[in-house]
């Protein structure tokens, strides 16, 4: 697939298409006397105009230029902007995600640990605070995950009137590609299945800007947040308005100040962007010292092990799967769970069964064209399954757009056998509900998973999307 867009925006690699593809439409919502115009190609047509730069907050995220699994280049979520809030001064925190250490340790042949320490040298020379990792605010969205599952579970087998049943199957929020397309194609019709728990990016966000800079002894204002991610969509996800909070400061007499804009996450960089950022320093990576990790936030044990669920997606099915089999019907399971093909490897799914009755049905479905095989009966409300992991890219996150593409001579397949094997080496399979970091924060500041609090700062809300001008352009 191969197009021409404006400078401000690149594509690369794009294998979820929904739609034609079409130049950035930004242009017409801008407020002007003057008509604008924009280059579009649908089909054979094709109508030009100068192109347009686009901001991160102007992004729409349509099925045009920007889909998931995209590259994407927009104003104030690149390297340029990273290293100039580092030279200012800010204190600068790096959360990374753990698809984007298994993509660096296939690149670099090195273990996901010595990446994670590695990284944590690297990252410090350039004068960040501290490097933290997404795999325990993961636990953290697992565990609350789970809780609504079962809250979900129990209310809709309390209903008797089918056409009243809507809140399965729960779906799994991580995937801002996901977000996106149910936002403004699906509107409120698939929206109430989304799981309103923030995805890892965003809790550990939360956590940082709301809670860990009291400890820090920092103001949140003066933290620059960075995440690192296999997915560009994560950059549209970290600008969303519902991430944004008001903080109101004082004045030096105690009285009520001017309210500060804070965002949970201030910048994403792929894993790409960071090889990049290496190669720029020139930077020997497999031969850097590796430097203890930052605990505080970061999965690992006294031994020095990492730790974390399995799942390069999250883990989002096979977790609650396990909760719910425990916790409703008394089911320890042990071992992988037994996932089937169904429609291809990227549409699997495991079933409960209690006295002759299947009790619970998970599906994980990865990449656009299976999705599009389960929205037709979650829109009639006619879906059999309980809950579904989905993520926009086909083969998961460790597949997402933004990660390190393969060297000369290897397929793309083989990168993700390579991936999937590297993803969980050195690394301890563990119960989220059993995280020490996740005990102490409830403990100390969220109470109890499913609380008023947890729900406060740990969920959020989706908004359907009147008719877009993406709309309006596939009507032409």
């Amino acid at each position: 697939m191969s197009e021409k867009f404006s400078t401000a925006i690149r594509i690369a690699d794009v294998n979820d298409f929904i739609a034609p593809s079409q130049a950035c439409i930004v242009s017409l919502k801008e407020k002007s006397k003057k008509p604008h115009k924009v280059e579009v190609t649908v089909a054979d047509r094709q109508v030009k105009s100068e192109p347009v730069k686009v901001s991160i907050k102007d992004c729409l995220a349509c099925s045009g230029c920007v889909t998931s699994a995209e590259t994407v280049l927009l104003n104030k979520q690149g390297l340029d902007e990273f290293l100039s809030n580092i030279n200012q001064g800010k204190t600068v925190i790096v959360s990374v995600s753990p698809q984007s250490r298994a993509s660096i340790a296939a690149h670099f042949h090195i273990s996901p640990l010595q990446v994670f320490k590695k990284l944590t040298t690297f990252f410090k020379s350039l004068g960040v605070r501290a490097v933290f990792d997404t795999s325990c605010s993961r636990d953290l969205t697992l565990v609350e995950s789970c809780v609504e599952f079962i809250a979900r579970y129990k209310q809709n087998r309390l209903v008797d009137d089918e056409r009243t049943k809507s809140s399965l199957p729960m779906v799994a929020s991580a995937c801002p590609g996901l977000i996106c397309y149910a936002e403004k194609t699906h509107g409120s019709v698939l929206l109430p299945y989304i799981s309103s728990v923030k995805s890892p990016q965003q809790t550990i966000g939360t956590i940082i800007k709301r809670y860990l800079c009291q400890d820090m002894e920092l103001r949140p204002e003066e933290v620059y947040h960075v995440t690192v991610m296999p997915c560009y969509d994560k950059k549209l996800e970290a600008s969303r308005d519902d991430f944004i909070f008001r903080l109101e400061s004082l004045s030096d007499e105690g009285r009520e100040g001017e309210a500060n804009m804070i965002s949970e996450v201030d910048s994403v960089l792929t894993t790409g962007e960071i090889l990049e950022l290496i190669q720029s320093k020139e930077v020997d990576f497999k031969s850097l010292e590796e430097a203890p990790l930052d605990k505080l936030l970061s999965n690992i044990n006294e031994e020095g092990h990492l730790y974390g669920v399995r799942g390069s997606s999250g883990g989002y099915a096979e977790t609650i799967f396990r909760y719910a089999a425990k916790t409703l019907f008394g089911r320890h399971i042990d071992g992988p769970l037994n996932f089937r093909n169904i429609k291809n490897s990227d549409f699997q799914e495991v079933t409960l069964e209690v006295d002759g009755e299947t009790v619970l049905k998970f599906a994980l479905c990865y990449g656009f064209s299976n999705l599009q095989k389960v929205i037709p009966k979650m829109k009639t409300g006619k879906s059999d399954y309980h809950f579904l992991e989905i993520m926009a890219c086909p083969s998961g996150c460790l597949n997402g757009g933004g990660q390190i593409k393969p060297i000369s001579g290897q397929s793309a397949k083989e990168l993700n056998r390579l991936l999937e094997s590297v993803y969980m080496e050195n690394v301890l399979e563990t119960e989220p509900f059993d995280n020490p970091i996740i005990k102490g924060l409830y403990d100390k500041w969220l109470r109890q998973p499913g609380s008023e609090k947890a729900r406060r700062y740990m969920h959020t809300q989706y908004h359907p999307v009147e008719k877009s001008i993406t709309s309006e352009l596939h009507d032409w």
